[in-house]
């Protein structure tokens, strides 16, 4: 028999060929069970992910539901001595807090509201006026002062009552003027009836720093008070007499609102100002007291409903928060311009 040396080779390339068929079918399912292990890591890593994620999200919004059911608890409760209803016979509180000035919270626009509304009230036997002030715009207080006789003349038989709390100053006082009776505690701060303009000058700063300042006016004193450039003792003069003249107005209205209880004394429109006792003896008040003792000692009633405006909710937490601190200070110092009673 003739053996064929082809067959041969050929048998063996198909053996060979097996082997390799073999081990890539070993190696095929080899790399597909890495594969199907990776791909079940990778998939129980996006599900515990996922998982964290959702619990993460569960507890940030039960922090933020804590924190505002806690801000919600606090601005429902600060809220002293508000007890009565507006239907019940009471009297009726008006807040007068922080720099007086236009968009600070005692703006004449809020205060006059607040007043109005407590005086229209057919059950409030009197309105109180709570003071705790370092006085601001002579303009706002103004306002106040002239809404507050007004609404007197027309509610003949409604008394109006100041209370001044820890201070009770200039602008204050201005509005306080303009009630029937004024009380404060012994060691309040009261009076400072006086007039202030502050500001900056910073004209040898820019020298040395080598800044030329550039203002170009149409009028003569077009750039009074500018910090930038030197005071004109005329300038200085004349913006003399507009203080001057506020003062003036100022002790008007005082004289107008006090009356003969005023006695008579060099210092007493000089910008000082006094504890509570000494303003009783100088008849800046007429006695000594909290709101509370007002209310129930010498109005009679017990019961006060608060009447301030308390403004949106959000301007109540961002007010709380402290973001009007930088224009309060701003005003306090200065820097808010303008006349100020304080």
């Amino acid at each position: 028999m003739t053996q064929n040396p082809w067959g041969e080779e050929e048998n063996a390339q198909q053996a060979s060929n097996g082997h390799v068929a073999s081990q890539n079918q070993s190696r095929s399912g080899s790399d597909t069970r890495e594969w199907r292990l990776i791909e079940k890591l990778v998939n129980g890593l996006h599900v515990e992910h996922r998982r964290t994620r959702r619990w993460g999200i569960f507890f940030k919004f039960l922090t933020f539901a804590y924190l505002f059911a806690l801000l919600g608890i606090y601005l429902y409760n600060d809220t002293p001595e508000i007890a009565s209803p507006a239907s019940d016979t009471h009297v009726a509180v008006v807040r007068v807090e922080g720099a007086i000035a236009d968009g600070e919270k005692a703006n004449a626009d809020s205060l006059i509201w607040s007043i109005r509304k407590a005086f229209e009230n057919k059950h409030s036997t009197a309105v109180l006026l709570r003071i705790n002030s370092p006085g601001g715009s002579p303009v706002q207080a103004g306002y106040v002062y002239d809404e507050i006789k007004r609404l007197r003349e027309k509610y003949p038989e409604k008394k109006v009552y100041a209370v001044i709390s820890d201070i009770g100053a200039s602008g204050a006082y201005y509005i306080a003027a303009a009630a029937d009776e004024i009380y404060a505690d012994k060691a309040s701060l009261v009076g400072s009836i006086g007039v202030v303009s502050a500001s900056f000058g910073f004209v040898d700063l820019m020298g040395k720093l080598g800044v030329e300042r550039r203002m170009l006016t149409a009028g003569e004193h077009k750039g009074l008070l500018d910090p930038f450039t030197p005071l004109q003792s005329s300038e200085r003069e004349f913006w003399q007499t507009i203080l001057d003249t506020t003062h003036k107005q100022f002790i008007e209205q005082v004289r107008a609102g006090r009356g003969d209880r005023l006695k008579e004394n060099d210092e007493l429109f000089s910008g000082l100002v006094w504890t509570g006792e000494q303003a009783v003896d100088l008849g800046l008040v007429d006695g000594l007291g909290s709101a509370s003792y007002v209310a129930r000692d010498v109005i009679g009633v017990d019961s006060l409903v608060d009447y301030s405006a308390k403004g949106s909710p959000l301007e109540q937490l961002i007010d709380r928060l402290g973001v009007s601190m930088a224009s309060h200070l701003a005003n306090m110092v200065g820097l808010g311009g303008g006349v100020q009673l304080r």
